[in-house]
């Protein structure tokens, strides 16, 4: 039997590229020599798979890429599929969209090489690209763009995210929950084409949604305000109660994945979206107040009640 164990300490630290493979429109294709893709090898000792599903290039990192380091170390087949070009994110020098220098078609090709680093310290074996338009920020004009993914007909989307997921057939699908962490178009968008591409595979995949535990912020904020950085500026205010559209109710939690041993990896990952984090909080902070934030990842899993004790693996009960 291989070497298929429950994912603990790195024992190695992959950085080859992922293969990447291009569904609907193709972004900036980067030509890649990679193993035979899963439809074309069948199941004979196939690994597990796990299949993360994020809206954005650099969203497979904050919430699920200690997950997917971690899992991927322990021998299984990891898979990174990203909606969206992030078209709408920034250009040179933090340039807005709509603002002189943004350049979309210059931003997306920046993000998918930066995408294509990411997932290599992260040790992806796949990523997969849905082929939208970002949709921007909630009240941005892309939001009115009919190649914007948030417009996409969901038959349509969970059509493509189906024939994915028929390819690799995956043990575990992470990816937003129905607010999509804080409400962002793309996010929910990105929720409800995974659950219906699901129902569409009729797959036993476990599924999970990424979840940010609002006490675990608080948390993190106030040691950052400690540590002397200026969270003030973020909008932080430790008196002021938790905001419903953002995060998750600590008490709907199901599951934590620790990534301690994972978060160098994680930290590399993020940096490798230079054009979007250069100057980004998460980046500023203290290493230790880094593993504090992101050396636990929290789901919550699908259909399932909320346990006495946290799950602390993917797609089984915990123990005892």
């Amino acid at each position: 039997m291989s070497d298929h164990r429950t994912p603990s300490q790195s024992d190695a630290l992959p950085h080859e590229e992922p293969d990447v493979a291009h569904v609907g429109a193709p972004v900036a294709p980067a030509p890649l020599a990679r193993p035979v893709p899963p439809d074309e090898r069948g199941d004979q000792a196939r690994p597990p798979v796990l299949l993360a599903v994020r809206a954005h290039p650099d969203d497979e990192v904050i919430a699920t890429g200690g997950t997917l380091a971690k899992y991927g170390a322990a021998g299984w087949e990891t898979v990174v599929v990203t909606c969206t070009d992030g078209a709408q994110g920034d250009g040179p020098g933090g340039v807005k969209p709509g603002e002189p220098g943004h350049e979309p078609a210059a931003v997306v090709a920046t993000r998918h090489a930066e995408l294509v680093r990411s997932c290599a310290e992260l040790g992806v074996t796949h990523l997969e690209l849905l082929g939208y338009g970002d949709s921007g920020m909630v009240g941005w004009s892309a939001n009115d763009d009919p190649s914007a993914f948030a417009n996409a007909p969901i038959d349509e989307a969970a059509e493509r995210l189906a024939a994915i997921l028929g390819r690799y057939r995956p043990t575990v699908v992470l990816t937003d929950d129905a607010n999509g962490g804080y409400g962002h178009p793309d996010h929910v968008q990105t929720h409800r084409v995974t659950v219906a591409a699901l129902e569409r595979a009729a797959l036993p995949a476990s599924l999970y949604f990424a979840a940010i535990p609002r006490r675990r912020m608080r948390d993190l904020f106030v040691a950052a305000a400690a540590a002397g950085l200026d969270v003030a500026a973020l909008g932080f205010d430790p008196d002021a109660p938790p905001d419903p559209d953002f995060g998750t109710d600590d008490d709907r939690l199901t599951t934590v994945i620790d990534v301690r041993d994972f978060v160098a990896q994680k930290r590399r990952a993020l940096e490798a979206h230079g054009s979007q984090v250069d100057d980004s909080f998460f980046l500023r902070i203290p290493e230790e107040i880094f593993t504090l934030a992101f050396g636990e990842e929290f789901f919550v899993r699908s259909g399932a009640a909320v346990p006495e004790r946290l799950e602390t693996a993917l797609g089984v009960a915990p123990a005892g």
